[in-house]
């Protein structure tokens, strides 16, 4: 069963994305931040990470910097409610595949997500 890592601050977004996956047959974790993400990557090893650009304990750039230097090849999503160009040009240097913007439409986000843990 693919696994889907989602990291958001907002408890109400981890949970909903949690169980609209969840229904999809996709196994999921959710952290509320950075070092708690960074943890259960290490544990579960998850397919696709939706990490969330803008946290209080560590920005989604920070956490992907941190990422980056043990698992350089898992994929991982920005999520974000604001277009930052500089967060944009950096998560892309640190290999991001893509960004769902909030608030989600929900078929998007299925799209994205579903077609990254199914190749």
């Amino acid at each position: 069963m693919p696994k889907l890592l989602i990291v958001d601050d907002e408890t109400d977004i981890r949970e909903f994305a949690r169980n609209f996956f969840t229904k999809r047959q996709i196994d999921v974790f959710v952290a509320s931040g950075g070092r708690q993400a960074l943890e259960i990557v290490s544990k579960e090893d998850p397919n696709l990470l939706l990490l969330d650009v803008r946290m209080e304990e560590m920005t989604g750039i920070e956490v992907l910097r941190e990422l980056r230097k043990t698992n350089p090849t898992v994929k991982v999503i920005m999520v974000s409610g604001v277009e930052d160009e500089e967060t944009i040009k950096e998560a892309n240097a640190l290999g991001v595949i893509g960004y769902v913007h909030k608030p989600f439409i929900l078929e998007e986000l299925e799209k994205i997500v579903m077609a990254q843990l199914i190749n």
